[in-house]
């Protein structure tokens, strides 16, 4: 499925209200920002001024998602096809730069049991390097995109930092190895770092066309092709789904704040609580395809039942509140995807005339 941008994205909206000049001709590195939240990040940083370096391999992402902000700014936007595994890459990439957001990752919990060694290596040993390469240039403050995974079945809900961690899959320990690593640094060098925990961050060019996709796309993806989505298990299990524009407006703010964040962990999420089996009605309702029933498969291996994020702690620290709510994120998300399927079924039918999705 093409990633052209949507063309009613509220990503934005609000957001340079609240952020200011702050990063106005700043010297920014994203590592995997190529990514899905990496793009719409890399976007927010451009529009917001910022010299901005992007650093990715591409295993996991797609040009598509930057190839616009490169063009329209090409003095503005450097990237670099690379790994954060290759110091020489990585050093080049936050070269100059006074704050790094470190994306970078593999995201999958099911693609973790499967490959636990790779999982480690990127995101447990990639973000060593990542902070080894930044205190080396000077960076002023890492921004780590860490994971709601690291709380676990904690049946507590909703979940506060100050919780044990109780992580059920390799990518949750390798993700909240990656915290301890932040707070570390922050302890021990002359390097601010902070955690941003997400909670199931959904949007426009989230990939679909993975056997890992995230549930949102998926769902979406089976009922654009009158499919019966997969649910995993019963479908009570709830999940904290936040929209990208939240995650990208949390990056922001941490970025942006004055005061020291010494390795702070913090929630971002939406604070509001969703079953699967409620998600796939909104989105089969969007769509108007209210007569698929779902299927139901075995639950899969390492995946938590419930999962709500409090999200006091990002208010105190960075200041953060949610500027795009469930049902407006999941609107755009939805008539996004179904905005590509039609394009795609045009591009593939030279005859079509319009091509719906119905």
């Amino acid at each position: 499925m093409p990633n052209h941008p949507p063309q009613h994205d509220p990503l934005h909206q609000n957001i340079h209200s609240r952020i200011g000049d702050g990063l106005r001709g700043v010297g920014v590195c994203v590592t995997g920002g190529a990514g899905f939240i990496g793009g719409h990040l890399s976007q927010a940083l451009l529009e917001l001024g910022a010299r901005l370096t992007i650093i990715d391999d591409l295993s996991n992402a797609s040009l598509d998602h930057i190839a616009s902000l490169i063009d329209r700014a090409p003095d503005q936007v450097r990237f670099l096809q690379g790994s954060i595994l290759d110091p020489v890459a990585l050093s080049e990439a936050v070269e100059g730069s006074s704050l790094v957001f470190h994306l970078a990752a593999l995201g999958s919990v099911p693609k973790s049991v499967q490959e636990p060694d790779r999982t480690w290596l990127v995101n447990a040993t990639g973000t060593l390097r990542v902070l080894k390469a930044a205190k080396n240039a000077g960076v002023h403050r890492v921004i780590y995109s860490a994971s709601s995974s690291a709380y676990g079945n904690n049946p507590a809900q909703p979940k506060t930092e100050s919780m044990a961690s109780e992580p059920e899959s390799p990518y949750a320990a390798a993700k909240l190895a990656g915290e301890s690593l932040c707070r570390a640094w922050a302890g021990c060098y002359e390097i601010d770092t902070i955690a941003l925990r997400y909670f199931n961050i959904f949007g426009a060019r989230q990939a679909a066309d993975s056997a890992y996709a995230a549930v949102i796309p998926a769902f979406v993806t089976r009922y654009l092709l009158d499919e019966a989505p997969t649910i995993f298990g019963d479908g009570g299990q709830t999940r904290d789904f936040t929209h990208v524009s939240n995650a990208v407006l949390a990056n922001l703010l941490a970025a942006t704040a004055e005061q020291p964040l010494r390795g702070q962990v913090v929630n971002i999420g939406a604070g509001v609580r969703t079953s699967v089996n409620e998600l796939a009605g909104m989105i089969a309702q969007r769509l108007g395809k209210g007569g698929i029933v779902p299927e139901h498969a075995p639950e899969r291996v390492g995946e938590v039942r419930d999962s709500v994020a409090d999200i006091q702690m990002a208010s105190k620290v960075i200041g953060y509140t949610p500027i795009t709510d469930l049902q407006p994120g999941l609107s755009e998300t939805v008539d996004w995807y179904a905005q590509q399927h039609r394009l795609e079924f045009e591009q593939s039918t030279p005859n079509a005339s319009g091509g719906g999705t119905e």
